[in-house]
């Protein structure tokens, strides 16, 4: 497989706004390892290769353990490796990105509530989405991974 275009320079105005939105999310009151957390989970989902890999390396390199990452794909299962706000937000990563399959139910959206704010919940949201359109223009245009690129 091979790299289609690269639409970082047909599109920098584009690609700069999806950044906007990107540290928008960073400065919620949301942490940075949950973020990365439901974007590693929706790449999965979604099985972009480029952004499996980009979270992966974010996660370890903010000291997240071996073991979560590799058991993430199956948080349900992981005892309590994942605490409450992280299984809550991995639920409705999965729910929101399968939309289409889902319809995000009303007992998905109460189970979030239960645990996350207003506030925290929209830019959970946010997030997911983001990570979507992230997904789709990585898929999309074949962006390479870092550990293909050498």
């Amino acid at each position: 497989m091979s790299k289609r275009l690269d639409y970082n320079q047909i599109a920098p105005a584009g690609i700069k706004a999806l950044g906007g939105v990107y540290g928008y999310v960073l400065q919620s009151r949301l942490s940075a390892t949950l973020i990365e957390l439901v974007y590693l989970r929706i790449s999965q989902i979604n099985n972009c290769a480029y952004c499996l890999d980009m979270h992966t390396r974010d996660l370890l390199n903010k000291g997240e353990k071996v073991e979560k990452i590799a058991l993430l794909q199956a948080w349900r299962e992981a005892g309590n490796l994942f605490d409450e706000r992280e299984r809550a937000a991995l639920a409705w990563a999965e729910t929101v990105t399968r939309v289409a399959e889902t319809g995000v139910p009303d007992e998905a959206y109460q189970a979030a509530r239960a645990v996350f704010e207003e506030r925290e919940l929209v830019d959970l949201t946010i997030a997911i989405s983001l990570m979507n359109a992230y997904n789709r223009m990585a898929i999309s245009f074949r962006a390479m991974p870092a550990a293909a690129a050498g």
